[in-house]
This record gives C-alpha cells, sequence and structure tokens, in this order.
C-alpha cells in the first residue's frame, strides 16, 4: 500500500477548485427536482398532504437555484476561460438547455405550488421574470449549441445520445410554462401574441427533437448503447415528448381564456386530444425501452453519475402530460397513470437526491469533465 507524498497532497484539487467545475449539467438537479412540485400539484386526483409537500419541493427547488446560479455564475466571473471549455466539450456543451428550463421550472412552481407562501402577485412577478429569462436562454441554446455540432465540435458517427435534445428542449417547456401565464395577461393582442408564440415554440422544439429522436433510434441499432452512464440520457427523449403533451394541453385550456375566437379555442382543445393521445402512446413505448436498457446495464454495474439526473424531469413531463389528457379526456385511465408515474417519480428523485448528495460530499461528482469522444460498437457487452 502506497502513501501520498506531501508533494502530491499539494497537487490535490482543493474543495474550492472542485465547485469550479459544477457545470451547466448541475441544473438539471433544479430541473427534476422543481418537477416534482409541479407534477404534484397538477395532478388531477386529491392525495391529503401533497399540497404542503410540492410547497416544501418547490423552495428546495429554488433555493438549488439560487445557490448555483451564485456557483456557475461566479465561476464565468473569476475565471471564464475556464468556463467557457464546457461549451466547447462535445458533452457538456448540450447541457447549457439545463439552466433556462431550470428558471422556468422553478417559475412555474412558485404559481402552482409556492402561491400560498409568497403571495399570488409575486409568484406572478417572479414566473413572468424567471420564464422571461428562460425563454430568451432557450431561444439562444436551441440556435447556438446545433451551430456549434453544426461548425466546431467533433461529433462521431454513433455520437447521439438524449443529451442532444437539452438544447431544443427549453422553447417547448417555454410554450407549456408560457400558457400558465396566459390567464395572467390582459385580454387583446397581448394575450393573442403570447399565445401564438407559445405555439411557435412548440413546433420550434417539436420538429428539431423528432429529428435527435430519429438519430438516438438509429444509433441504438446500429451501435447498440455505450453501455455507459450515458444510458440513463435516454429518458430525456420522454422530454420533449411529456412537455409536448402537457403544453398542448395547456394552450388548449389558454385558448378559451379569450386570446382567440370560440371557434379557434374549440379546435386548440380539440389538438390537445387529438395530438396528446397517439404522443402520449409513443412515450409510453419509449418508457418501456428505456426501462429495459436502463435495468440491463445497471445489472452490468452503471455507475452513478450526475446523467442519472435525466430519470426525474422527464418522466415529471410525462406526469404533467398524462394529467392534462386526463383533464380533457375526463377518463379515470389518465388519472390513474398520472398517479403510478409521479410514484415512480418520486421513488427515483428519492434515489438519485441521496446518490448525489454522497457524491458531492465525497467530491467525485465534482471533477472536471471528460473532454475525450464517446465511441462504442454494437457487441453483446454494448
Amino acid at each position: 500500500m502506497t502513501t501520498a507524498s506531501p508533494a502530491d497532497a499539494s497537487k490535490a484539487p482543493t474543495r474550492v477548485e472542485l465547485l469550479g467545475n459544477i457545470g451547466p449539467n448541475w441544473f438539471a438537479s433544479v430541473m427534476g427536482t422543481g418537477i416534482v412540485a409541479i407534477a404534484g400539484a397538477t395532478l388531477p386526483v386529491h392525495v391529503p398532504g401533497l399540497h404542503a409537500f410540492t410547497e416544501a419541493i418547490w423552495v428546495i427547488a429554488a433555493v438549488l437555484l439560487v445557490v448555483l446560479i451564485v456557483l456557475v455564475g461566479g465561476h464565468w466571473l473569476r475565471h471564464p476561460t475556464v468556463a467557457r471549455t464546457h461549451a466547447r466539450n462535445p458533452q457538456m456543451a448540450h447541457f447549457y438547455g439545463a439552466a433556462p428550463m431550470a428558471l422556468m421550472t422553478v417559475g412555474s412552481g412558485a404559481l402552482l405550488a409556492g402561491s400560498h407562501l409568497v403571495g399570488e402577485r409575486i409568484a406572478v412577478d417572479l414566473d413572468w421574470v424567471l420564464w422571461t429569462a428562460g425563454t430568451l436562454g432557450g431561444l439562444f441554446t436551441a440556435v447556438s449549441i446545433p451551430f456549434l455540432m453544426f461548425t466546431q465540435l467533433r461529433v462521431e458517427p454513433d455520437a447521439a445520445f438524449g443529451g442532444w435534445l437539452m438544447p431544443v428542449v427549453p422553447p417547448m417547456v417555454a410554450a407549456a410554462a408560457g400558457a400558465q401565464l396566459l390567464p395572467h395577461m390582459p385580454s387583446g393582442t397581448g394575450r393573442e401574441t403570447m399565445l401564438f408564440g407559445c405555439y411557435a415554440m412548440f413546433g420550434l422544439s417539436f420538429v428539431a427533437s423528432l429529428n435527435i429522436i430519429a438519430m438516438i433510434w438509429s444509433r441504438l441499432a446500429l451501435y447498440g448503447t455505450s453501455g455507459s452512464v450515458r444510458v440513463p440520457t435516454l429518458w430525456i427523449v420522454l422530454g420533449p415528448l411529456g412537455q409536448s403533451i402537457t403544453a398542448a394541453g395547456l394552450l388548449g385550456a389558454g385558448a378559451a381564456t379569450g386570446a382567440v375566437a370560440h371557434e379557434l379555442a374549440e379546435d386548440m382543445a380539440a389538438f390537445a386530444i387529438i395530438f396528446g393521445v397517439p404522443v402520449w402512446g409513443f412515450a409510453v413505448l419509449w418508457i418501456a425501452l428505456a426501462t429495459s436498457l436502463t435495468i440491463r446495464t445497471l445489472l452490468r454495474g452503471m455507475p452513478f453519475a450526475l446523467t442519472w439526473w435525466s430519470l426525474t424531469f422527464p418522466v415529471g413531463t410525462f406526469v404533467t402530460g398524462t394529467s392534462q389528457l386526463a383533464v380533457h379526456t375526463h377518463l379515470p385511465a389518465f388519472k390513474v397513470a398520472a398517479v403510478i408515474a409521479y410514484a415512480g417519480l418520486l421513488a427515483t428523485w428519492v434515489l438519485v437526491t441521496l446518490r448525489t448528495a454522497k457524491g458531492s460530499l465525497r467530491g467525485n461528482l465534482l471533477l472536471p469533465p471528460s473532454s475525450t469522444p464517446v465511441t462504442v460498437g454494437k457487441n453483446p457487452g454494448s
């Protein structure tokens, strides 16, 4: 057994240096925590104590968001050269989409779960601020990160993974979150513009996501899974699926607030069902596939990493989407499905939160990200 020399010890990274390695992927923990509050607040059944629980979870998400903004923002100010390396990292760069979604998740949570704590007026104002910042940030990542992929980042033929969806999903989150703000806008052109703007972001994100999902399916068919910590990112596919169902439902309901003519509002409400149910069916298929692949990889010794947060927010959007279908169709089957999915979300969130806390205290989750492109081959161990 060897012992570290004083010289080696002096080279060991300090806690401050480790905190400097906190990148945009950490904002996924805010998304995963905040969606627990949002999904619980919109669940189509009454559960004793659920309201108080969602309030507490929203507070945790809000505090975590502030902490990460201070850490990441401070690191950008003090060490901008090091921070910019995250944007050049072929794996990390895509997770810049997590920060805008974290902002909007906490904003929506303020309206749905935190209004009794901070007051409705403050909750609405806070949601407007976070939604505006998140929407602008999300539109920026939806353009800038794909541009980097197309022009600068090294992309291998088998590189497609769930993280590619992170930069293009924020506009879909903005569409759903924006729909919740429609009732708080005065009637007229502004509200109608907001409604159609949300539908435009819905289309922007959904079409881009379909292209990426097809590439992920192709990668799985041609090369298999990576057999690594990237496997949990397969769950990110549920994000645009569940969030699109949620957005369609909320926009369909929001159209009835006087934003558009009655006939068009009825069509938008019908679209929530006509679009939502088929996409929900594909989401269920993907849950079955992702569950099978995740269990298979776990049995082969998949280590814990921050990618495990991919099992939280996307599942949460499936819960909110299912809840919207329950509201629009009035079918008990969707209510039952929403409750079952929410139970699964809670169990996963507790597990990932505990493992993240443990890994953070040990420091192994605070190491700098690898910049080596992941290459895999399709074989029995893939």
